[in-house]
């Protein structure tokens, strides 16, 4: 099979299009043959060279797919060859089969076409996992009423959190870059808009809840925002970093986070243990798979790009300019 290689690590053209060996289901998985996988910022780390897969995972990128059963391994119980999924990878979605193993793997919900439903589980599975409970794992516990600030609030993250804290009844305030992003969060149900290059976001989210801050933040920036995200929030609020596009060290003032009896967590979701991966896609199925089936809830795809012109999706996602996920779609 082909599949996007990275020849050494570096900018957009160390991706190629390579044959590759065609990887092969054992007990409890099944191959995919893909129809498209999601572009995230975690395979632009892996091609410079800064974010190595787990132990046995594809060492090609992606981390998200949508496709067809084409076989399945030994002991594979509720999936059939033939069945339309979607499927959260440690790696190897920028190719034309993957290996999945079925606690991984998720149906197409209903009303998704095959190749947009290659948006969902990354992002569905991280914004679920970081700001809702999962039995037995840290999360944010966003409930009805409380004030969740979500950064970047046009990517691929930021569209799905905010459609999700909306469809449990919490009010969204987001920061982006520019007028025409922060329409596009405001068309999915932010309320709180903070232009990050022109505006203080702290500032804006006091005057916005009368001085009380968020009770939740969802950081993809990182060490850049710290000491500010925990200004802005409110007493007993929750810090939930997820990116470090900002930066891995970062100054927290510990008197500020004890007076305010707040927290800070820091989760990924690529290093897991399969277990806890598992039940976090079971979580998503029962919580998020009838919001989007009901159309509540959707994915929010800008552009595609052939899978092949994978270094062209990557330049994309380096420029900022889009609003949702790419997606690299098979010939």
């Amino acid at each position: 099979m082909r599949a996007i290689t990275i020849r050494e690590p570096g900018g957009p053209d160390v991706l190629e299009w390579s044959e590759v060996p065609d990887p092969e289901p054992g007990p409890g998985e099944v191959l995919v043959e893909v129809a498209a996988a999601a572009v995230n910022r975690a395979d632009l780390l892996q091609r410079q060279g800064n974010y190595d897969p787990p132990p046995g995972a594809s060492p090609h990128p992606g981390l998200e797919c949508s496709g067809t059963v084409a076989a399945v391994g030994p002991a594979v119980i509720g999936w059939a060859v033939g069945d339309q999924v979607c499927a959260l990878l440690s790696g190897g979605g920028y190719a034309e089969r993957v290996v999945v193993p079925t606690g991984q793997l998720l149906p197409v919900p209903d009303g998704v076409e095959l190749v947009t439903a290659a948006a969902l589980p990354e992002v569905v599975c991280t914004v679920w996992s970081n700001l809702f409970r999962v039995p037995g794992m840290r999360a944010a516990g966003l409930r009805p009423g409380e004030t969740v600030l979500i950064h970047g609030g046009a990517s691929g993250i930021g569209t799905m959190a905010i459609q999700l804290a909306r469809a449990v009844g919490a009010r969204v305030a987001v920061t982006a870059g520019g007028p025409a992003k922060l329409a596009a969060c405001a068309e999915l149900g932010a309320e709180i808009l903070i232009d990050y290059r022109e505006q203080d976001f702290v500032e804006e989210l006091r005057n916005a809840t009368d001085g009380r801050g968020a009770d939740v933040v969802l950081d993809i920036i990182g060490a850049k925002y710290l000491p500010d995200n925990v200004r802005a929030l409110a007493t007993g609020g929750r810090l939930v970093v997820i990116g470090m596009q900002g930066g891995v060290k970062g100054e927290l003032n510990l008197g500020a986070l004890l007076a305010k009896r707040a927290s800070v967590s820091a989760t990924s979701l690529r290093g897991r243990p399969a277990g806890e991966k598992a039940e976090i896609v079971t979580a998503v199925r029962e919580h998020v798979w009838p919001l989007i089936g009901a159309g509540r809830v959707r994915p929010v795809v800008d552009s595609t790009f052939p899978l092949r012109r994978a270094a062209d999706a990557h330049r994309a996602l380096e420029e900022s300019g889009h609003v949702g996920k790419l997606l690299l779609v098979r010939d």
